[in-house]
């Protein structure tokens, strides 16, 4: 028998098995070097730009330079709120390995007071890692000279040089000048809406209140830039070149401090407000609200206690009684009603009528706040003696409709346009009024002796005035939310309706 030839004794075709592996393995080797030159040539030669941008990121830095806030002065030159420099002892958590440590560390050497680390840990909250965030502000020279010696213990912890607002008058004029206080995350999307994320890089504070708020943007003044060459730890080795910031825009107030904190002390501890308009331009000379407060307390952070005190006062100092409150008109309604009639041809200033001290309408009296009235009565002399009598009259010949309607011309039930946020709009009393304010259709309905009281509202007879308007048969609560009674609370008008009392200012 012939033995069959075994695959493991075939020569030929173990040799042509090698050759091929061979050059299989040939093949992947040169397709491997035709990729990495691919490769090679592509990040070389195609990403040149990129990487080189990239490069340049590693090793350069722009490091920004916040410019000073504009100062804010009166119509004197007096100042109301400016800059100076401190030192103040900064922390990067990004560099710090254990923070905790650090802090008590640096307590050893620095005086760290409960409040500061409470703070701290608040801006921690509302900042990122890799910002600079201070654990200490305002440090003597005493003290940065013993930080200086023991600098080599505390990585990622630095001095620095900055800039504090001042609000050297402390709460004159507070509510007019605001403050500014430490960037939150809503101050952050304001920002980004007004598409200045960049102007505001290195930026801490911003304006919250006030003219401090209104005119943030042009007070603040443009970032500049430093190229600063860095090595491959982050620390910096030269400055490369630097773009100067500009400085914020300075402001002229039309106000007078002067008059000011003359009106501020006339009211003594009682709460009121106050607007002074110099007539020749509309400018504001005063803007008072009382009680007021120190913007200093914000500026750093407000400590826990300052902001429990302010905002659990029972006389809200915080309030800003001028912009904030609505407060009826009284008897200044009144040169503005004998306009209208003149406009609308209802009065001649000689026409006159017989005051006897009172007002029949709809079967009930309104009174004047003379006994007896005061006689003949001409479009002057009611100016003159503000008699309500007069305007009785002459509301009830114009009518809601017209009045309204001639108020609405001249700014009355709207906002004045003062350049701080926060304005109340004002309410001009009228049918349509009332249905906007009121659901129900009983609440909407519009009572003859309401248009006979507008334009006398709020005087020394505004309890007569509430007796009426009850005896018409108004609600209380609606009686309540009046614009010319709506400093009264529901009880109030039950005991003035009683006799109980007498009406009040209440502010």
């Amino acid at each position: 028998m012939l033995a069959r030839q075994s695959p493991l004794n075939a020569p030929d075709r173990e040799l042509h098995r090698f050759r091929f592996r061979v050059a299989l393995a040939g093949f992947a080797v040169t397709a491997a070097f035709v990729l990495l030159i691919a490769r090679f040539v592509h990040l070389q030669v195609v990403q040149h730009d990129y990487y080189t941008t990239r490069a340049e990121d590693n090793r350069i830095s722009l490091v920004p330079i916040v410019p000073n806030r504009g100062v804010i002065v009166d119509r004197h030159g007096t100042v109301l709120a400016r800059n100076y420099s401190a030192f103040t002892l900064e922390i990067t958590p990004s560099k710090v390995d254990d923070l905790d440590a650090t802090i008590e560390g640096l307590g050893t050497v620095i005086e760290v007071l409960p409040k500061d680390r409470k703070r701290f840990r608040r801006l921690l909250e509302e900042s990122k890692t890799f910002e600079s965030l201070p654990i200490r502000s305002r440090l003597s020279e005493e003290e940065v000279a013993r930080f200086a010696a023991n600098r080599y213990r505390f990585p990622g912890v630095e001095v620095k040089a900055r800039l504090f607002r001042q609000y050297p008058l402390g709460p004159i004029a507070s509510h007019a000048i605001g403050y500014i206080s430490r960037i939150n995350k809503r101050d952050l999307e304001v920002i980004e809406e007004s598409e200045a994320t960049a102007n505001y890089k290195g930026t801490d504070h911003i304006g919250k209140t006030g003219l401090e708020q209104r005119y943030e943007f042009q007070l603040h003044g443009e970032t500049g830039y430093e190229q600063v060459e860095i090595d491959a730890g982050g620390r910096a080795i030269r400055n490369l070149s630097r773009t100067a910031p500009v400085q914020g825009n300075n402001l002229t107030l039309t106000l007078d401090t002067r008059l000011q904190e003359m009106a501020e002390k006339a009211f003594g501890d009682r709460r009121g407000a106050l607007v002074a308009i110099e007539p020749s331009t509309g400018g504001i000379l005063a803007l008072v609200s009382t009680p007021t407060f120190d913007p200093n307390l914000f500026i750093d952070g407000i400590r826990t206690d300052d902001w429990d005190l302010l905002n659990n006062s029972p006389d809200k100092p915080l309030l800003n009684r001028a912009l904030n409150g609505a407060y009826p008109p009284g008897s200044t309604f009144k040169p503005f009603m004998a306009l209208a009639a003149l406009e609308t041809g209802k009065r001649t200033p000689g026409q006159a009528i017989s005051d006897p001290g009172f007002f029949n309408f709809g079967g009930h009296q309104f009174r004047d706040d003379k006994k007896g009235g005061h006689g003949s009565v001409d479009m002057y002399k009611s100016i003159v003696h503000s008699c309500d009598t007069y305007y009785y009259m002459l509301a009830n010949d114009m009518g809601i409709d017209s009045i309204a309607r001639f108020m609405g011309q001249l700014g009355f039930g709207q906002r004045t346009g003062v350049d701080i946020d926060g304005e109340s709009e004002g309410v001009l009393p009228s049918p349509e009024w009332k249905k906007r304010r009121f659901r129900r259709p009983e609440q909407q309905k519009w009572f003859a002796g309401e248009t006979i009281a507008v334009p006398v509202a709020a005087t020394e007879r505004q309890e007569e005035t509430i007796r009426n308007l009850r005896r018409q048969g108004m609600p209380v609560a609606e009686i309540a939310q009046m614009t010319f009674i709506r400093r009264y609370s529901e009880r109030q008008i039950f005991r003035i309706c009683a006799g109980l009392e007498p009406a009040r200012s209440h502010p």
